[in-house]
């Protein structure tokens, strides 16, 4: 967790190491290498082996909301039945603006 403070870790629902034990064939694809810097990264990601890569969650402030990019793989995790997936997965629906006035 780059950002263990960020409110898409936080609310409704708290987020720990830990919702990510078991999650299943591709957490994540296509990771960019790259990403503009009105970006804030929330989250890293990396298999066994492999450089950590800082583009799992992404998030900027846009007009009046919130433009939240993931490249976790939901499609996968949530009909595995992973708890984190799903607590993580509400928590990005309810981003709302609170997560970036900060940055």
């Amino acid at each position: 967790m780059i950002d263990p403070a960020s409110p898409l870790l936080n609310a409704p629902n708290r987020v720990s190491p830990a919702d990510f034990a078991g999650w299943v064939q591709e957490r994540s694809l296509y990771m960019p290498h790259t990403f503009d810097a009105h970006y804030h990264a929330v989250l890293a990601m990396n298999d066994p082996g492999e450089p950590s890569r800082d583009g799992a969650i992404l998030v900027a402030p846009l007009g009046k909301g919130t433009y939240v990019y993931t490249t976790l793989s939901f499609f996968r995790q949530l009909p595995a039945g992973l708890p984190g997936a799903a607590r993580l997965f509400v928590n990005l629906l309810g981003a709302g603006r609170r997560c970036c006035d900060a940055m």
